[in-house]
């Protein structure tokens, strides 16, 4: 594996769930395609619906993004997806399959797995269509049983360990111990690089890592981006546009 500090994941900043705005949704085509012709990777959510099809989405819940009431994970098929359009936009959630497509490797992304029910043969799934991708990918996930997965199924796929302070999270007090320390990395997740939130570093936790590359998430402007960059590798922004 090339050196990793010398790689776009750290050379290119990273536009959070592509770079969107009023007329172009998080997790849609059109941020996608913003994030392409700034020249920024781009960083995206995936989850399984019904039938197991990994689908471009944040929520849990449907309501912020659709407008409209249920879970991801209730959507039947790939079918029932052009029922749920994105924030009044024309574009409706897309499968990984469509987003990838769309991409076509114009610009490296780094694709968060969230599972908030684990879904059996998701990740071989994910797998299966990322083996197929011809761009550049990384993929990262706040379950480092997720990142083992991968580190034993495609251990040439690059891994990220996302983590927080997760205060204000719905954990017990053992996996905020655990996870915010990233207890698990050595022995289980095994990352390439880590992603913090960029409101929780520098801390300890991270100084343990130097020899990974550290990015930090979301950060929100600007004036932020001068507080964090000595701290840093890398950012996933939102909301603005990065500047040295």
């Amino acid at each position: 594996m090339e050196d990793i500090f010398n790689s776009w994941v750290v050379n290119k900043y990273v536009a959070h769930r592509g770079f969107y705005d009023d007329e172009h949704p998080e997790n849609s085509l059109g941020a996608f395609e913003k994030a392409i012709e700034h020249e920024y990777v781009i960083e995206f959510d995936i989850m399984p619906i019904s039938d197991g099809t990994p689908v471009v989405f944040h929520d849990e819940t449907l309501t912020r993004m659709t407008g409209k009431d249920g879970y991801v994970k209730k959507i039947k098929d790939q079918n029932e997806l052009k029922n749920y359009m994105l924030k009044g936009s024309n574009e409706h959630i897309s499968t990984l399959e469509e987003v990838l497509s769309f991409i076509g490797g114009r610009t490296p992304v780094i694709i968060e797995i969230k599972e908030f029910d684990r879904q059996s043969g998701f990740e071989n799934r994910v797998k299966d269509i990322l083996s197929a991708y011809k761009g550049e990918f990384a993929i990262m996930s706040f379950n480092p049983y997720t990142l083992k997965w991968f580190k034993l199924n495609a251990p040439e796929f690059l891994r990220g360990q996302l983590a927080s302070s997760f205060k204000g999270e719905k954990l017990s007090f053992f996996k905020k111990f655990v996870l915010k320390r990233m207890k698990l990395n050595k022995k289980v997740s095994e990352p390439h690089f880590i992603a913090y939130k960029w409101e929780d570093v520098p801390n300890r936790f991270v100084n343990r890592y130097k020899e990974l590359p550290l990015l930090v998430w979301a950060v929100p402007s600007q004036s932020d981006y001068m507080k964090i960059a000595p701290h840093c590798d890398n950012i996933i922004f939102e909301h603005f546009e990065p500047r040295i």
